[in-house]
């Protein structure tokens, strides 16, 4: 990883720390991270991305990794992040970009292209697909039996932060990712918290290594989890002034046939069904056998050969 720069933009009042390879003259591609994630989960990406010709750049939300945080993390919105995205675009003299984004950053992603469809060329999605604009509900309807999925905990303020609280970063960083790469959804037992569900001796999954892992510790024990716990887990009914109803741009959405976010009540339908289109006319969706919910991470020469044929088709 010897290609990838690290920089720092002044945005909205906070330094947002950001990677980036490829030169500054061509095409943008601008990527958007989840939870437990961080610019690292492009790893793989980025480099592929700017040998292919494309300027690929990987911010760290504000509060997240090397970013720093904002006066009161706890009142974080989306909002925030869609801002300080616009405001890095306009700081690094990017008219237009394609934006991908994995998991919570998939939302951001179609966020951001509602709000500012001059500023999209296309947008890729891994994980999460278009949802309706709006507060997002597709947790709601899980039945009663499933109230101890891991969201749920998340969201309860001081909840989490206990849980968490008994560990290092590294540590929680491990067992969210091992609970994640499932292809059920992670359900705890009553009075059981999320960190007890994964026992110490759980191998990691083969394709995340010891170092991937010490790469994302360390850049949550700088962070911490306060904002990210805000951002995505407790802003799901944030409402949104929104400029368009429907994403004009083209677009992609991967996913594994492993994904546990399939399993929520509707998903699976609703993605196979291809009711995005209702928002996203030019949508196209392409199922990755045997991926999970960072399918990027585990087959990123397959995921990389979707993107860079996106790319390829949609520049002009």
């Amino acid at each position: 990883m010897e290609k990838i720069e690290h920089k720092y933009v002044q945005v909205n009042g906070l330094k947002l720390h950001m990677a980036e390879t490829g030169s500054a003259s061509s095409p943008a591609v601008v990527f958007l991270h989840g939870f437990p994630e961080i610019w690292y989960s492009w790893r793989h990406q980025i480099v592929a991305v700017a040998e292919a010709g494309f300027r690929a750049i990987a911010p760290d939300y504000r509060g997240y990794g090397l970013s720093d945080q904002p006066p009161e993390p706890e009142k974080a919105t989306w909002s925030d992040f869609i801002a300080d995205i616009s405001a890095l675009f306009d700081a690094l003299s990017i008219s237009k970009a394609f934006v991908i984004g994995t998991d919570a950053g998939g939302i951001l992603a179609y966020l951001f292209a509602l709000q500012h469809p001059e500023k999209v060329s296309g947008v890729i999605t891994l994980g999460v697909p278009c949802l309706p604009p709006g507060p997002m509900n597709f947790h709601e309807n899980l039945p009663e039996v499933e109230l101890n999925f891991s969201f749920f905990h998340f969201q309860k303020p001081g909840r989490a932060e206990a849980d968490f609280g008994r560990f290092d970063s590294k540590t929680i960083v491990r067992n969210i990712y091992i609970l994640f790469a499932r292809s059920e959804i992670p359900i705890a037992e009553e009075n059981q918290e999320i960190m007890d569900m994964v026992d110490s001796s759980t191998p990691l999954p083969p394709w995340f290594t010891d170092e991937d892992l010490e790469a994302y510790g360390s850049l949550y024990e700088k962070s911490t989890f306060r904002t990210a716990l805000k951002v995505p887990y407790r802003s799901l009914s944030e409402e949104f002034n929104i400029k368009h109803d429907k994403v004009e741009a083209p677009a992609l959405f991967v996913t594994g046939e492993n994904d546990y976010f399939l399993k929520f009540p509707g998903i699976e339908e609703y993605v196979r069904g291809e009711q995005s289109k209702m928002f996203v006319p030019k949508l196209e969706t392409v199922y990755v056998p045997e991926g999970t919910h960072f399918v990027h991470e585990q087959f990123p020469d397959q995921v990389n050969k979707l993107i860079l044929n996106f790319l390829k088709n949609n520049s002009s």
